[in-house]
């Protein structure tokens, strides 16, 4: 058994989609970043590579490279997903955290978790996500931006 952790910061801005967990959130700001900027899926990406050994995020997709600019995070997580069963590993689980002032985002959460577990080739049951915010806080309470926590627990298949 082998444990990762991922951790993602995106600011909130003007012009862009919010994606978070591979869900477009209706919003009046979006994430900025190289790719779709999906703060959730990111952190489960660095977690799942993290806990593989494999490195992390900005190793596989770097933000200079042209060819990730404004990819879908739900394709990343596909990718790294498949460098992790061609390693030889399964998802036990998956628990992550958002921090988000707003909007809400509990109203989401099932087709988040269905979409991870489908991804993962898992079980929904062992996907969990939670939602928090910082008690308006920091830069997360003044509503700049958005970070997301993910713990990973894997297994080797082969010996």
């Amino acid at each position: 058994m082998r444990v990762g952790m991922g951790y993602d910061v995106h600011p909130l801005v003007d012009g862009r989609d919010l994606v978070i967990g591979g869900v477009e959130i209706p919003f009046e700001k979006g994430l900025s970043g190289h790719s779709d900027a999906d703060v959730l899926l990111h952190a489960i990406c660095d977690a799942l590579l993290g806990a593989s050994g494999l490195g992390d995020m900005g190793e596989h997709f770097p933000d200079t490279d042209p060819r990730f600019k404004d990819i879908s995070s739900r394709t990343l997580l596909s990718r790294v997903w498949d460098k992790l069963r061609n390693a030889g590993f399964r998802v036990v689980n998956v628990d992550a955290v958002v921090a988000a002032q707003a909007p809400r985002l509990s109203p989401f959460r099932e087709r988040m978790v269905a979409l991870v577990g489908k991804i993962l080739e898992m079980e929904p049951a062992r996907v969990n996500i939670k939602y928090t915010t910082t008690e308006k806080l920091g830069f997360i309470g003044r509503g700049e931006g958005i970070s997301a926590l993910c713990v990973v627990l894997l297994e080797e298949t082969v010996d």
